[in-house]
């Protein structure tokens, strides 16, 4: 029963593992609770524990998750596509310069119509390569 309220409280406040560590702790908490009651064999425990975790998920999860959770799908994030980072040199529109970010050595391209000064703030707009294409940040 500890370990079955430990993933409950887990995935309700520290993870989010799409509500699967729910109905893992949900099975483990029931299940301890019907072997308090009635003293169920050990086989029949685990049995029952598979089949309530099992059947649960199935059977609810992905409507409860929408329920709480929303309909929209948790954003996955590759690359530095969308993040900030401050010019160490002004660029005239498709200049390029050298500068470190995220614990790496990129090529960054002004990819707006406009010059941009040392010490501005600039959003990656995509990545081609090695090279990162900025504009100015909003």
């Amino acid at each position: 029963m500890i370990g079955g309220a430990i993933l409950f409280g887990a995935e309700l406040a520290f993870v989010d593992a799409q509500f699967y560590l729910v109905f893992v702790g949900f099975a483990a908490m029931l299940v301890g609770v019907l072997v308090a009651l009635t003293g169920v064999e050990e086989w029949a425990q685990w049995a029952l524990f598979a089949i309530l975790a099992g059947a649960s998920m199935l059977l609810f999860r992905a409507r409860i998750y929408r329920k709480l959770r929303g309909h929209r799908a948790p954003e996955v994030r590759t690359g530095p596509s969308g993040d900030e980072l401050t010019l160490p040199a002004a660029l005239a529109p498709e200049e390029s310069c050298q500068t470190e970010h995220a614990g790496s050595f990129w090529t960054v391209q002004n990819d707006s119509e406009m010059a941009l000064s040392c010490g501005a703030r600039v959003r990656v707009v995509r990545v081609e390569g090695l090279t990162l294409l900025v504009r100015p940040a909003a």
